[in-house]
């Protein structure tokens, strides 16, 4: 393909008036992200990348690009999709050839998609990206009566992108009669190739969207990018760090030049974490660090109708109690880490540990409610998969170790989060 002059367009001016908050979609976070980030992340290649946002955010998206290409531009959008795409227009780069226009609440684009967008633009001036419909289609012209079933083989679902010769769409936009449209296809009488979608492709329109997305998002990613940062002599304090996963971070911490803080009953700083009073005088005792990792647990096999109350209480307290007084005593600096240990039993209840999974949901959920609330910080929770520690394996003693992940891959992945800069992420090992 030959190196032409092509410009993304990332549409994100939109008030979120669907969504159900104040603050628009698109600055909503996905798995520690925000939504319009992890889309920019697929078009970076493209020589010139223009962010349409709303008049309200653009010094947030600015802020946001300092640690971005200079090729980016953030431009404020106008009063509807299809103003703000033709201020996007306007701003693209002199000689700008083609196009690529694309809904910034649509983290999922394949590089196929776009790709072939831009391939399709070069053979046929004008390309839109779409789908087949699983459902039947109804024609119904007062929303309440049914005035047609049109056969669905002829009908298609818009996605974006959608990818044109740059002085069409210019031109069509600038010709135009209609005021409001949805797409920019609808602007252009030049005919309109299609390209395939794709399913997962999806718009994250709604609180339900997003909630797919973050599903989504978990299937295609099960840990974050290894970076080669440091954490050499940062000040780390790891609750229930004397075995199993946490004993297994101390020790990579301390490979990597950190200095851990172990927090456990049975250490130089003792302390009973499920006692707001024990843990608010070890964290005064251990001052200002730059992370906490809480591994602290306890692990208990037990029909729900078999436990005592007793057993209850304990299991909130050192699954979910503990955690939270942590995260609220300790003197974390405004850069700094939590990393929450949770379990994958998390995303659904089992009838051998209720309460272990309840508490381990819990926690995913605390954890996220954090990073929103204390957004200078990153915050965010590790979910490993069943672990080859002591705690499984006395209420497990004859499953194969070959099936269980090795703490050291857990404590790997913990410190790897240490040096990363998203917050609120649910990460998978």
């Amino acid at each position: 393909m030959k190196q032409e002059k092509i410009s993304a367009i990332l549409l994100m001016a939109g008030s979120g008036s669907r969504f159900g908050t104040e603050l628009p979609k698109q600055f909503h976070r996905l798995s520690g992200k925000k939504i319009y980030l992890h889309t920019l992340d697929k078009f970076l290649a493209f020589s010139e990348v223009i962010l349409v946002c709303h008049k309200k955010y653009v010094e947030e998206v600015k802020a946001d690009m300092r640690d971005y290409p200079s090729h980016i531009k953030v431009i404020a959008g106008g009063e509807t999709r299809q103003a703000s795409s033709y201020l996007g227009l306007l701003a693209c780069q002199e000689g700008t050839e083609y196009v690529v226009i694309h809904d910034a609440v649509r983290p999922f684009v394949s590089k196929k998609i776009i790709e072939e967008n831009i391939a399709g633009a070069i053979l046929h001036k004008a390309v839109d990206t779409c789908i087949s419909s699983v459902d039947t289609i109804v024609h119904s012209k007062t929303g309440t009566t049914i005035h047609e079933i049109p056969k669905r083989s002829e009908y298609l679902r818009g996605q974006t992108p959608q990818s044109f010769y740059y002085p069409l769409i210019l031109q069509a936009h600038e010709s135009t009669k209609i005021a409001n449209s949805s797409d920019d296809c609808s602007l252009v009488s030049h005919p309109i190739h299609i390209v395939p979608g794709d399913e997962h492709n999806m718009k994250i329109t709604t609180e339900l969207d997003l909630f797919i997305a973050e599903q989504l998002f978990r299937l295609s990613h099960t840990c974050l990018t290894k970076i080669n940062g440091s954490i050499a002599g940062k000040r780390i304090v790891v609750t229930g760090g004397t075995g199993g996963i946490g004993k297994a971070i101390v020790l990579f911490l301390e490979q990597e030049g950190a200095i851990p803080i172990v927090v456990s009953r049975s250490t130089p700083l003792s302390a009973d974490l499920t006692s707001f009073t024990s843990a608010q005088l070890v964290f005064e005792q251990i001052g200002a660090v730059d992370g906490l990792i809480n591994c602290v647990g306890q692990f208990m096999v037990k029909q729900f109708e078999d436990l005592t109350s007793s057993e209850i209480d304990e299991q909130i307290a050192v699954n979910l109690t503990a955690l939270v007084y942590a995260c609220k005593c300790v003197k974390l600096k405004d850069d700094g880490h939590i990393i929450n240990i949770s379990s994958s039993s998390y995303s659904r209840g089992r009838k051998e540990y209720p309460i272990y999974s309840a508490a381990k949901a819990a926690v995913v959920n605390f954890t996220q409610a954090l990073a929103d609330t204390h957004t200078t910080q990153k915050i965010n929770v590790l979910v490993p998969h069943r672990a080859n520690t002591s705690l499984r394996r006395q209420q497990y003693p004859n499953e194969p170790a070959a099936s269980l992940l090795a703490p050291e891959e857990i404590a790997l992945a913990a410190v790897n989060l240490l040096k990363q800069s998203v917050t609120g992420a649910i990460v998978s090992v």
